[in-house]
């Protein structure tokens, strides 16, 4: 019999894959979210309704409405009757939301489109699938994976999506993410493995809305999305005012999320390896913090708004891949699917909040007034945050 220990510290071939698939499956879905997000506040002066900021927000976080109300069923229903037909059957709702926006001609049909698009909620399901294919120990591992996998993917979106937005414009961007979802059904179906239908244990669906460390986590990704949301109402416009046409904005984002995601690599191993999941938390709120803080406060030159950005996102990246583990890891009983479909509905919530409150304040106060509501609503998370528990450090096997 061969030595546990020699092998708990690497992935089994059907683990590997089962992580890999699932992370390429959320890298394709979220791939084609975030090649919007960088252009779509450009494009949308060029439509009938699109000169309304208030319209742009929504158009943005009309996709987070349907998404928080449909998240918690989902990974409910996931529960039931497996995770596989659930996520294909969101990927190709979601599909056709993305197809109804490529053929709209004016701000509503988009905001219909990202509606509709809203409605494909699968996150839940896909990161209960990949808690239900991946041991404890590798749990982490995984989740990191796919945060990883979704960090790169905002990195090649946010890159690529104004050159791609200069040759295909607005409808092909959208078309295009059509498509993805379509290969992202594919991989589901032919690649990721089989699991068995979850077996349940007896525990009530409140255990996951009383637990307070799930609580925390909850509000924290509710605030991060917000956040994210917001700030893409506005620096593509300040990059535009700065001088740096739309079809160029790569060359500000290319450096910043690739020194942001290198640099993410050695926070993520500290907060598993040595057990300091909390102080990586901790400081990776307070760098978003600072972020927001100076968006609202420093001179907007090109350089400037490029090392803030950074910063910003170097904070981001390490809480989207570290926080979908640790709700893995405290979720009672078999209820992943319902703790990641809460943890995906507060996800949602904050994305709606950050499009449509963040329009309405660029709307009525003015873009510094975005950044500082922002901020405050991180420094409560900071203030939340501080209080967690540290998780507990599993004994390495002898």
């Amino acid at each position: 019999m061969s030595n546990p220990s020699a092998t708990s510290s690497r992935m089994s071939a059907p683990e590997l894959r089962a992580t890999v698939s699932l992370a390429g499956v959320f890298a394709l879905r979220m791939l084609g979210l975030f090649m919007i997000m960088p252009v779509f506040s450009i494009y949308a002066r060029t439509i009938p309704g699109g000169d309304d900021v208030l319209l742009v927000g929504i158009a943005l976080g009309a996709y987070g409405v349907t998404q928080s109300l449909l998240y918690i069923f989902y990974g409910w229903i996931s529960d039931k009757v497996g995770r596989k037909p659930v996520i294909a059957t969101g990927l190709l709702i979601f599909a056709i939301g993305s197809f109804v926006a490529a053929g709209a001609h004016d701000i509503t049909w988009i905001i219909v489109g990202r509606v509709i698009q809203g409605m494909g909620a699968v996150s839940s399901a896909v990161l209960a699938f990949i808690a239900d294919l991946t041991s404890e120990e590798h749990r982490t591992k995984a989740m990191a994976m796919v945060g990883g996998s979704i960090g790169l993917s905002f990195a090649i979106a946010i890159v690529g999506a104004p050159i791609m937005f200069q040759w295909v414009g607005m409808s092909g961007l959208f078309f295009l993410v059509g498509i993805f979802s379509i290969v992202a059904i594919g991989v589901v179906l032919w690649v990721v493995p089989d699991a068995p239908k979850p077996v349940h244990v007896r525990a009530p669906f409140l255990e996951v809305l009383h637990n307070v460390e799930l609580l925390r986590l909850n509000f924290g990704v509710l605030v991060l999305h917000a956040t994210q949301t917001a700030l893409f109402l506005v620096v593509p416009r300040m990059l535009e005012a700065g001088g740096l046409p739309v079809v160029s904005h790569w060359k500000v984002y290319l450096p910043v999320m690739g020194l942001a995601f290198v640099m993410m690599v050695p926070a993520i191993i500290s907060a598993e390896k040595r057990g300091k999941m909390k102080a990586v938390l901790l400081g990776a709120i307070g760098l978003v913090l600072i972020g927001q803080l100076l968006l609202g406060t420093a001179p907007h030159t090109i350089t400037s708004v490029a090392a803030i950005l950074f910063v910003y996102f170097l904070g981001f990246n390490i809480l989207e891949a570290s926080q979908p583990s640790l709700v893995s890891k405290l979720a009672p009983g078999t209820r992943k699917g319902a703790a990641t479909g809460v943890y995906n509905t507060t996800q949602s919530i904050g994305l709606a909040m950050g499009g449509i409150v963040g329009g309405w304040l660029l709307k009525v106060e003015g873009q510094s007034a975005v950044f500082f509501a922002c901020s405050g609503l991180v420094l409560c998370w900071l203030v939340v945050a501080a209080k967690m528990t540290p998780p507990h450090k599993k004994a390495q096997q002898a």
